[in-house]
């Protein structure tokens, strides 16, 4: 009878994540482990597998979010907040394709046709996703080209540059942590987050494109269901790597979305006004309920 699959990585010199195929996840300390000769005081080596992969990046995540769990903010959503999200969403966005192409071409000139051709194919279903965060600024009535190319919030900044960064590595696997950790967090979206969002908008305007593709209703949950396969069937070194900058966005993404919504709407509008170099027309950011709960992000 074969043995489960157990993996695990350390995402910092004090914190291990060990998780086995057959559902079992443990938080470890790899200092105390190496004078405890245990088995989990090496680097894996071995194989993965689909059920210990996702506990692994999954785990990476929810431990990145644990940082800001007992400070984050749950102010109540605004039109304004969600304008500021896809102005994120945007910039999250726009440089994707170009991004990932530039890995793919990386991995395709060291030897990696399997790492190259997930890559373009990642690529390709990310084009066009900044036209619909557009898309819905336009329906707000906010003129979303001149604010894209004025502004960036500035939780955004640190994970534009870190995506900037990963892709550009001689050796480039990060990145697919990177997406995994966006792309996992859209995922878990559901219907009732569109509702509150077209619950803000004015009657018959549809604002929310980018939203239900990065949602549960879009492509991401088949999106991330590959990225679990892939990943999995990488060697050791490669699905470390993975995790470890799986747990590093998180951290930025936790961090940087906590940054957005601690801020008072009254900034919020002064950062909206200052991009776009005139007050927002006032239909726009009023609004139309309050059901409970976070700003929607996009």
């Amino acid at each position: 009878m074969r043995q489960p699959t157990i993996e695990w990585v350390n995402v910092t010199p004090d914190l291990s994540i060990i998780a086995c195929e057959s559902g079992e996840v443990w938080l470890g300390n790899p200092r105390a482990a190496r004078t405890e000769f245990s088995p989990f005081a090496a680097p894996m080596t071995g194989a993965g597998a689909v059920g210990s992969t996702v506990r692994l990046l999954d785990g990476a995540i929810n431990l990145g979010f644990a940082a800001i769990e007992n400070c984050l903010a749950r102010p109540e959503p605004t039109i304004a907040g969600y304008v500021v999200a896809l102005v994120g969403a945007y910039h999250t966005s726009v440089d994707t394709p170009r991004n990932l192409r530039r890995a793919a071409g990386r991995f395709a000139a060291l030897g990696r046709p399997e790492v190259a051709a997930y890559l373009e194919e990642r690529a390709r279903e990310e084009t066009g996703h900044d036209r619909l965060a557009l898309k819905d600024l336009r329906a707000l009535g906010v003129d979303g080209e001149r604010l894209v190319a004025h502004y960036m919030p500035e939780g955004i900044k640190p994970l534009c540059r870190r995506f900037d960064a990963l892709c550009l590595e001689d050796y480039p696997i990060g990145c697919i942590g990177y997406s995994y950790c966006l792309e996992r967090i859209a995922a878990l979206k559901q219907e009732t987050d569109i509702e509150r969002v077209r619950a803000l908008c004015a009657d018959g305007t549809d604002a929310t494109r980018f939203l239900r593709s990065h949602s549960s209703l879009g492509s991401e949950v088949a999106h991330v269901e590959e990225t679990i396969a892939f990943v999995a069937s990488l060697p050791a070194n490669d699905r470390i790597r993975i995790v470890q900058e799986t747990y590093a966005s998180a951290l930025l993404l936790a961090d940087g979305y906590n940054h957005e919504l601690l801020k008072s709407e009254a900034t919020i509008l002064e950062e909206i006004a200052r991009a776009l170099g005139e007050t927002p027309p006032c239909r726009s950011f009023s609004p139309v309920g309050e059901p409970p709960g976070a700003r929607p992000a996009a």
